[in-house]
């Protein structure tokens, strides 16, 4: 079974259900709110190395999804894509992170129009460092979690609970409460 294929199917909650009570494997570390960010440099869908501290001075929307071109995973991407202009306003950034590689966040990013960063974690390390790591029948992804990063590399908000119908609103939101209270 590919990968995609496994991914698309775990968009089924029933079948997820019964994978997860089976033979399901989550690795996490658990991070808290205040504690600095695990530092990262990865490439992006261009080749071009991201690392934390090219984005000090500015809020870092970091979210991490299980794998390009899935229903869930396009549908978050997107609805990141269509409030970016919100986001810049707040100075923030958005960076995706999942283990596929280049050529995949290439292709799932011009698909798209995704106009952030996608990062292909494909040795699992950072998806590692943030507890967003997963494994299940062999194969590894990232958890759907995302992270508000201050401008001072330190963890805002933590969201282990995802819903890609709503997400970048409640980040919008968020952040905005956030930068308010500083």
């Amino acid at each position: 079974m590919t990968r995609k294929i496994l991914m698309t199917l775990l968009a089924f909650p029933s079948l997820l259900i019964s994978l997860i009570m089976g033979t399901a494997n989550a690795e996490s570390k658990e991070l808290v709110i205040g504690a600095p960010a695990p530092a990262f440099k990865l490439k992006d869908q261009h080749g071009d190395f991201h690392q934390l501290e090219q984005y000090n001075k500015k809020w870092l929307v970091l979210y991490f999804y299980p794998s390009d071109d899935t229903p869930q995973c396009t549908k978050e991407a997107c609805h990141f894509r269509d409030d970016i202009a919100k986001l810049k306003k707040l100075n923030a950034s958005v960076i995706g992170i999942s283990l596929d590689d280049q050529k995949s966040h290439e292709d799932f990013s011009t698909k798209y129009n995704l106009q952030f960063p996608l990062l292909s974690d494909t040795d699992s390390t950072v998806s590692q460092a943030y507890g967003s790591l997963f494994s299940i029948l062999g194969f590894k992804f990232s958890k759907r979690h995302s992270f508000i990063i201050d401008p001072d590399g330190k963890i805002a908000k933590i969201y282990r609970d995802v819903d890609a119908d709503t997400h970048s609103q409640e980040i919008i939101k968020d952040l905005s409460q956030l930068i308010n209270s500083k």
